[in-house]
C-alpha cells in the first residue's frame, strides 16, 4: 500500500460551488434531486425527500419508475432500491418497518444463493441503457448486492436475508481476481458497512493492491490519458481515488497517499461546468437519462467534496484513515 506523505492539510478551495450548482439543479433536476439539496445544502427538511421518494415505491415493496435513470419504466428493479437506499442512509432514514418491508421484497427477488441481480427479469420491453444486463434469469451480481448489504448493515438492520446475502458478498469479494473498477466500488461500499471490521480491513488491503497493480484509478489526472482504457467504459471513462474514498472513513482511504487523494479532489472540483453542474462521464444513451443523471452527479460531487473538507462544514485532509 502506499506511504503516507507528509503534507498540510488543504484549504477549502472550492466555498462557492454548492451556490453554483443550486441554479443547476433548480434548472435541471427531479423533484427529489431538488428536495435532496434543498437538505444537504439549505437546511432543508429530511421529510420532503422522504416523500418524494416515496413516489417512486412501487406495490411489490420494490422501487422503480426510472429512479436510477438508466433503467427505464414503472418496474421495480434491486439496481432502484439500491438508489433508494443511498437517499434513506443520507436522511439518517435507514430504519424501521420500511426497511423491514424492503428486506422482504429483497428476499422474494433475489436469486438463489441470496444476492441480488442488477435488474429483475425482462419483461415489459422497458428501455433500458445499453450496458444494464438484461435476462429472463438474472443472475445475482455484488455491483448490486454489495451496496445494498453495506448500507443496510451500517445502519444495524437484521434481516433473515441478509445472512445469504452477506455470504454471496464475502465469497464475491475475497475471490475478486480480475476485477472491473465498478465493481470494486461495489465491494469497498460492502467492507465499509460490514460488521466484521478485521476480516473487511484484511479484504480491503488486498483490493487497493489490486486496484494499484491494475492501474483501475487513475492516481494522476494530469496524466490519464497514459492509464489504459477499460473494457466498455466510454472515452474519458476513468475512476479516481474519490471515486473509491468517498468519505474519509472509508477503508479505501487507505490506499491513497494524502498528495493523491487531494490531487483528484482538486481534480473532481474542476470538473464543475460554467452552468454549475459536474458532468457524466458514462456514454450517453438516451435525452432524458442524461438529463436526469447530471443532478445526480453533482449531489454526489458536491458531497464528497464535502465530506473530505472541500467545502464548508467538512473534515479536512488528512482524514481519519490514515494511508497503510
Amino acid at each position: 500500500m502506499p506511504g503516507d506523505e507528509a503534507c498540510a492539510p488543504a484549504a477549502p478551495t472550492t466555498a462557492g460551488a454548492p451556490a453554483r450548482a443550486e441554479q443547476f439543479i433548480w434548472l435541471t433536476a427531479r423533484v427529489l434531486e431538488q428536495r435532496r439539496f434543498a437538505f444537504h445544502f439549505l437546511g432543508g427538511d429530511a421529510d420532503p425527500v422522504d416523500a418524494a421518494l416515496g413516489a417512486y415505491l412501487g406495490g411489490d415493496g420494490g422501487y422503480g419508475h426510472a429512479l436510477d435513470p438508466d433503467l427505464r419504466g414503472p418496474l421495480s428493479h434491486p439496481l432502484h432500491t439500491a438508489h433508494a437506499l443511498r437517499v434513506l442512509d443520507g436522511l439518517g432514514r435507514c430504519a424501521g418497518q420500511r426497511i423491514e418491508r424492503l428486506c422482504d421484497h429483497l428476499a422474494r427477488v433475489s436469486t438463489p444463493d441470496g444476492a441480488l441481480p442488477v435488474t429483475g427479469p425482462v419483461h415489459g420491453g422497458y428501455p433500458a441503457a445499453p450496458h444494464l444486463p438484461l435476462h429472463d434469469h438474472p443472475p445475482g451480481d455484488l455491483l448490486t448486492t454489495g451496496p445494498v448489504v453495506g448500507i443496510l448493515h451500517r445502519n444495524r438492520i437484521w434481516h433473515a436475508w441478509l445472512f445469504r446475502a452477506t455470504d454471496f458478498c464475502w465469497d464475491r469479494v475475497e475471490n475478486l481476481r480480475h476485477a472491473h473498477p465498478y465493481e470494486i466500488q461495489s465491494a469497498v461500499a460492502f467492507l465499509d458497512g460490514v460488521p466484521d471490521r478485521a476480516r473487511a480491513s484484511a479484504a480491503a488491503d488486498r483490493l487497493g493492491r489490486l486496484v494499484r497493480e491494475r492501474q483501475l484509478v487513475v492516481l494522476d489526472p494530469a496524466r490519464q490519458d497514459a492509464y489504459p482504457p477499460v473494457p466498455g467504459h466510454a472515452p474519458g471513462e476513468h475512476l479516481y481515488p474519490y471515486d473509491f474514498a468517498r468519505r474519509p472513513q472509508s477503508l479505501a482511504r487507505g490506499w491513497f497517499t494524502d498528495a493523491e487523494l487531494r490531487r483528484s479532489l482538486h481534480f473532481l472540483a474542476g470538473l464543475q461546468q460554467p452552468d454549475g453542474g459536474w458532468p457524466v462521464h458514462r456514454a450517453a444513451w438516451a435525452p432524458g437519462s442524461s438529463l436526469e443523471r447530471r443532478p445526480i452527479a453533482t449531489l454526489e460531487a458536491l458531497l464528497t467534496l464535502r465530506a473530505h473538507g472541500f467545502l464548508p462544514g467538512g473534515a479536512s485532509l488528512p482524514g481519519p484513515a490514515a494511508p497503510r
